[in-house]
């Protein structure tokens, strides 16, 4: 299996970046990814926000290329060239720094693939590959790419999530997060797939016992108000 990026994006960013203009926005090419196929990076940078920001968007997209808002998954994993002391320094920072992202997307597809078999396991063979920008949950971490694994009947979204802070740092730190409605916990990236889908199903269970003792509380004390409404005087306070 074969990944490959952008070659000419190294030039670009840093010919970008040391414009006079007031922005400028680079595209890094993944390819080859075993569930999300294909992924370009787009790192955006604005004088007015102080920050190189980080978005990943579907598919291969050309030089030139139009993305909408709604398309780009923000990814909190910025460049920071600020420790560049020239041109050449900066061109050598962005590569570093584009290859740790590159190299983090690729380990958390990978990784992302392995899962797929356990979780169908789990489901009865039942599990499909969600491209969403927004899955609608919410996740104790971000996510670092717009991709995720989906088991209907368990209600359950595996997709891969990653910590905020700068690439001038190295390859963010990298999770799995499993989620249903209510309930998520995040997996490092090494750990046993089987493992994390058993631990994750007993925290599920548990959290539905304590959701249920609780919803019997509420109604129980519900049942005891009413049952002094029907008086007709309450108790003085």
């Amino acid at each position: 299996m074969q990944y490959q990026d952008d070659d000419r994006s190294d030039e670009l960013l840093a010919r970008a970046l040391l414009d006079a203009g007031a922005s400028a926005a680079v595209a890094l090419k993944v390819g080859g990814l075993p569930l999300a196929e294909a992924l370009t990076v787009i790192f955006h940078g604005r004088r007015d926000l102080g920050t190189i920001q980080t978005y990943v968007a579907h598919g291969g997209r050309r030089a030139g290329s139009a993305v909408r808002a709604d398309e780009l998954l923000r990814v909190p994993c910025d460049l920071d060239l600020a420790e560049a002391g020239d041109r050449d320094e900066a061109e050598e920072l962005y590569a570093e720094q584009a290859s740790a992202l590159r190299d983090a997307l690729i380990a958390a597809d990978t990784v992302l693939a392995v899962w797929r078999e356990p979780l169908a396991e789990l489901a009865d063979g039942t599990v499909g590959v969600d491209r969403s920008i927004d899955i609608r949950l919410r996740l104790p971490a971000h996510r670092l790419m717009p991709v995720a694994l989906v088991a209907p009947e368990r209600r359950i979204t595996v997709t891969p999530v990653c910590g905020a802070r700068t690439l001038a740092e190295g390859r963010p730190p990298l999770g799995i997060a499993c989620a249903q409605q209510d309930i998520a916990h995040v997996y490092p990236l090494p750990d046993d797939p089987e493992r994390c889908l058993e631990d994750f199903l007993e925290r599920a269970a548990d959290h539905a016992r304590f959701l249920a003792v609780r919803l019997e509380h509420q109604e129980l004390s519900v049942e005891r108000f009413l049952e002094l409404s029907g008086e007709d005087e309450l108790p003085a306070a």
